[in-house]
Parts: structure tokens; sequence; C-alpha cells
């Protein structure tokens, strides 16, 4: 895979809250995938690439369940944080319009769960023209299957498909 422009480049980490990451989660559980969303997140920032967090809010309830924050290490200064109150990320959330204000043209994707959020949120941004690459092993769900069918059935119709260590950014050591 090319080197990617990290001018015209964000990572998109989608659903790493506490109480997502801590259930049980295949083809790998969800501290595997922290793992490797921090390492692409070090290598975002060092190029100076945007690093964006979705999370999201349960609509008409007062308070959020335990567990409804991001993962305390994951997010660092600089880091742009975006809370959805639908599956997908782009619908009245401002994304399109934060990633238009970057510049950028191509996402990166990595989250739990592969076929909901990170799909749903993939989706949308295809529609709005974004060129896609998704890092397999950035992502997990609730059941292996589900996972399989989104990574090798929907995925390469929107994007590429490639194992974190695959993605890199240009200038970036």
């Amino acid at each position: 895979m090319p080197a990617l422009d990290p001018g015209r480049t964000a990572l998109v980490l989608v659903d790493l809250m506490e109480r997502i990451v801590a259930l049980p989660l295949a083809p790998r559980p969800g501290s595997d995938v922290l793992a490797v969303a921090g390492r692409l997140a070090e290598t975002f920032r060092a190029a100076g690439a945007p690093v964006v967090h979705i999370r999201v809010e349960r609509p008409g309830v007062d308070t959020q369940p335990p567990g409804s924050d991001l993962v305390a290490d994951l997010v660092h200064p600089g880091d742009e944080i975006v809370v959805k109150r639908t599956i997908g990320g782009f619908h009245d959330t401002g994304l399109h319009e934060l990633l238009r204000k970057h510049g950028v043209t191509t996402l990166v994707f990595g989250g739990i769960a592969t076929n909901l959020g990170v799909e749903s949120t993939a989706r949308a941004a295809g529609d709005l023209g974004y060129e896609l690459v998704f890092a397999e092993d950035a992502m997990t769900a609730l059941t292996a299957d589900e996972h399989r069918a989104s990574v090798q059935l929907d995925f390469p119709r929107l994007g590429t498909v490639t194992p974190a260590d695959a993605v890199t950014l240009a200038g970036a050591e």
C-alpha cells in the first residue's frame, strides 16, 4: 500500500469506549484493538495528521451508562472527539465539516464493532466521496462472522483493507 498524505488523511476510531472494549468480542479482544489503534494514533500524531475519536451517546436519557467514556489513555491533546447518537458517525455530528476543515480526503478506520459503527460510518464517508482504508486488525465485532463479513465482503467494495502495519504516512518515520 502506498504511503498516505498526512495533510489529507485522518485516522477515525469508532466507539473505543470502556464498556464496548470490555465486551466479549471476536475475532480479537478489545484490548488487542486498543493496542493496534494506539500505535496507529501515534503514527498519525507524529506525522501531524488528525486523529478523530467517535463515541456514542444514547439519546433521550439523562445519564449515559457506566463506561461510556473513551478509553482513558487513547485520547491525546489535539485529538478530535465527535459524539454520535446513531450507529454511524456522520449524521448530525459535524464530522464531515470537521474533516473538511482539516483538508481530509482519505480516512483510515478502526474501532468496534466492525459491522456496526465502523461500517455505518464508512458507508456514509464513501457516499461523501472520501477514499477509505480499513485497518483490519484495529477493529473487531461481537462475532468473528460479523467481522469477517465486513472485511471480506463489504469493505473491499468501499476501499482498501490492510493490516495496520501497512498503513504509512508520507514523510513519517
